[in-house]
């Protein structure tokens, strides 16, 4: 759901409510970030909002062609640069609360296949 930005390049009240009562249902995922809104687990991130309100999700490849051709979108891009994994959650979903919540579900199930990142360790 794309939204003007504010004085305070901040993201809408609205979304980022209806992001967080997405996420909610997703046991032991909480929102992280304060400018940029994201999801993770284990060192990958899996979803994230943009400074213009958009919504990206990172699916695995088969679900994201999928995706992109039933919901007619397309894969994100941030800073000119193509995030190859992640597609833009067209507005219309947002409305679609049951099958919005199937596609975070999916994209924490993809992400729990990866290999964990190493934490950094504080010196």
């Amino acid at each position: 759901m794309a939204v003007k930005k504010t004085p305070a390049n901040d993201i809408a009240e609205k979304m980022l409510k209806q992001y967080e009562a997405v996420i909610g249902h997703l046991k032991g995922i909480e929102r992280k970030g304060v400018s940029m809104p994201y999801t993770s687990l284990n060192g990958h991130m899996f979803s994230f909002l943009a400074k213009d309100g958009s919504l990206a999700l990172r699916l695995p490849e088969e679900e994201r062609e999928a995706f992109i051709k039933k919901h007619k979108t397309t894969l994100c891009e941030q800073h000119g640069v193509v995030l190859k994994e992640y597609i833009v959650v067209p507005d219309k979903l947002w409305e679609k609360n049951d099958e919005l919540q199937a596609y975070f579900d999916l994209s924490l199930n993809y992400i729990k296949t990866l290999k964990p990142k190493p934490t950094a360790k504080k010196k």
